[in-house]
């Protein structure tokens, strides 16, 4: 974690990606606070009809607020993730339901109402 003091010395901001899956859970929020963490799409998959999706996912943001960490959602999908990610406090999304990754292309970006 010394590392992570030194990249915050010389103004680095940090991420921890994929957070919620394998090892980027709980104890490396506890033991490391980075500048932002990445809801990892697996969690994100369904949140607005998994009623225990919604509690873990919806207590993300109020750990991370309380924390000083800013929260990206990946993978978002449909309307349905996006309002409940909003509705929980979730304001930096990202998925398909924005645009699909394209090569050499700036793809068409939809604001999906």
């Amino acid at each position: 974690m010394q590392t992570f003091g030194a990249y915050k010395s010389f103004g680095f901001q940090t991420a921890i990606d994929d957070f919620g899956a394998g090892y980027s859970g709980l104890t490396v929020l506890a033991d490391f606070q980075p500048d932002l963490i990445k809801l990892d799409m697996a969690l994100v998959r369904g949140v607005d009809t998994d009623s225990v999706r919604q509690r873990i996912v919806g207590g993300v943001p109020r750990i991370c607020s309380d924390l000083g960490i800013r929260v990206i959602a990946e993978g978002i999908e449909t309307v349905g993730e996006r309002d409940f990610l909003s509705t929980n406090g979730v304001t930096w999304m990202q998925g398909y339901l924005y645009a699909k990754p394209a090569l050499k292309e700036i793809p068409p970006i939809s604001y999906a109402d």
